[in-house]
């Protein structure tokens, strides 16, 4: 089954994380087993903690969902290995009705491609030169469905020399090339018996009956005999070369599975050839890829949780397939191409509503997942205190609470006592819970560390603005602000840099050395992003 990504928004906070979990969970437990949690981003410390408190793995990483090759839908023919006859190659060919098929050494990496224009090269080629060098006596038996009749046949592991087809004729000593001869001949024992004393390489007889006396005739000639005719025969000396033998390996081009689409198309448009191996992370052959996989690629899937703005969301977003929206924020920029599941409500958390979708389904989360659903809505409410959280977050995390058997004030406490990041940079605390918004032509960016101590936090102020006036110089915001949230005092400390009469319109507060508090200020998505955006608009 393809999987499908359940992601939330980049730098992602703890209501992402386990709404993602949560949801991924959910669809799982009701018999949709693709379904995959994912994170876009670095945990935070506060986020770890609620994990770890709940014994639980954090999502894989999604960098991004941009097509790769592993998505097509690319063929897997048969391999062969380069110690196998042409012969053999041809038969794949021929019978999978396939243009080209990779050829593989023991371990199963690739060695080259062989395309039936090569083996057609190589029998054009034969027409010109009859001499064959160091065919192996196994493959020869094996393409012309041969029997070794003498003992001599027992101490020869290849054969070499021009190939000689004996014709019946008048002339009753018939002169070979003298041992550099592979002779092939019909049912004519007096031929046979003339090769066998002038001692050539090999004889191979053909739909003969070959008497005792020959089969015991002593000679160094290797004697054969085969149920083909003498053309089939002659032509299929040939086709006991090993493969290895008319393989290109110089200007291979091959892919690997995680190779993006993208790329790949550039490099095939400008190539000849129409087929190409492709390899996985341990160089194994997998499949290969041709032209037409390139025109209608499978995108991945994937389902949006605690965000709908294409700047929050997984890089590469526009080349992937949004199957559903699931978020409790304003409506913004994310287009799809088809219509979809959306579930946007007016909650303080998104983990509400996934909890909410839960009880439609008639489903019981576990006790390890209520507790970090309960965990997720106490962080993203702040302990309540935030003006978007409503009466169904509050009901919501006590029933998780029950279920996990845990303390929301001794949770709440957990939470934000992890958020003080003394161990940690102040570009590592910038990016944790980080956020870009375009607000009529304005490029802004809010980063939100919600603790029980800002005080604590404000001695770093200066190493955050700094960082700060990096981050606003390398990315082009016309602002950008750093909400220092305080579950205690209830109340947020603004840095900022940007446009200082903004912030004293839009709050209408006293501004300055960079800093501002913002009593009662506890949400970016309800106070802080609507006051400039209504200001701006």
């Amino acid at each position: 089954m393809d999987t499908i990504y359940v992601t939330g928004h980049r730098n992602p906070d703890t209501d992402s994380i386990v709404s993602a979990m949560a949801y991924a969970a959910l669809r799982n437990s009701l018999g949709d087993r693709e379904y995959t949690a994912a994170c876009l981003g670095r945990l935070s410390d506060e986020t770890q903690a609620v994990l770890e408190r709940f014994d639980s793995k954090p999502p894989q990483l999604l960098e991004n969902v941009r097509t790769q090759v592993c998505d097509l839908a690319y063929d897997t023919p048969p391999t062969l290995n380069a110690g196998a006859t042409i012969g053999r190659a041809w038969e794949v060919l021929h019978g999978e009705g396939i243009s080209a098929i990779p050829i593989t050494n023991e371990d199963g990496t690739l060695f080259s491609m062989l395309s039936a224009g090569d083996v057609a090269a190589h029998d054009m080629s034969s027409v010109q030169n009859s001499r064959v060098e160091n065919v192996p006596l196994y493959n020869l038996l094996s393409v012309v469905e041969g029997k070794l009749l003498n003992s001599a046949g027992q101490m020869v592991d290849s054969i070499s020399g021009d190939v000689v087809i004996a014709l019946p004729t008048s002339r009753k000593n018939l002169q070979f090339s003298g041992k550099d001869s592979i002779v092939v001949c019909g049912d004519q024992p007096d031929m046979i018996r003339q090769a066998l004393e002038i001692g050539v390489c090999c004889v191979i007889a053909c739909q003969a009956e070959i008497s005792e006396e020959l089969r015991t005739m002593p000679t160094e000639t290797c004697l054969i005999s085969t149920p083909l005719d003498a053309y089939r025969a002659v032509r299929l000396i040939n086709h006991a070369l090993p493969i290895s033998r008319i393989c290109k390996q110089e200007g291979m081009i091959l892919f690997h599975l995680e190779d993006y689409i993208d790329d790949v198309r550039e490099i095939v448009l400008q190539s000849r050839f129409h087929i190409y191996p492709i390899l996985d992370e341990n160089e194994k052959v997998v499949g290969t890829l041709s032209r037409r996989h390139l025109l209608r690629p499978r995108r991945k899937r994937v389902v949006l949780v605690d965000h709908n703005e294409v700047a929050q969301s997984v890089r590469g977003l526009d080349q992937a397939e949004i199957l559903e929206i699931i978020d409790h924020h304003r409506l913004a920029d994310i287009q799809t191409g088809n219509p979809i599941y959306v579930r946007n409500e007016p909650v303080g958390s998104t983990t509400t509503i996934v909890a909410e979708m839960y009880q439609d389904k008639g489903l019981m989360p576990s006790e390890k997942m209520a507790g970090l659903m309960a965990a997720a809505i106490t962080s993203d409410t702040v302990m309540f205190k935030s003006p978007t959280c409503t009466r169904r977050d509050i009901d919501m995390a006590n029933r998780m609470a029950r279920i996990a058997n845990v303390s929301l004030e001794e949770l709440g406490h957990m939470i934000f006592s992890a958020s003080g990041g003394d161990n940690r940079s102040v570009e590592e605390l910038l990016k944790t819970d980080f956020k870009e918004f375009h607000i009529a032509g304005y490029n802004l960016a809010v980063s939100q560390i919600t603790c029980a101590d800002s005080d604590h936090m404000m001695l770093r102020k200066e190493e955050f603005l700094s960082a700060m006036e990096a981050m606003k110089k390398g990315r082009g915001y016309d602002m950008i602000l750093l909400m220092l949230t305080d579950v205690l005092l209830e109340g947020t400390r603004l840095l900022y840099l940007g446009d200082e009469q903004s912030i004293r319109q839009a709050f209408n507060c006293k501004v300055g050395d960079n800093t501002v508090f913002l009593p009662k200020v506890m949400s970016r998505k309800k106070q802080v992003i609507p006051a400039l955006s209504a200001l701006w608009g």
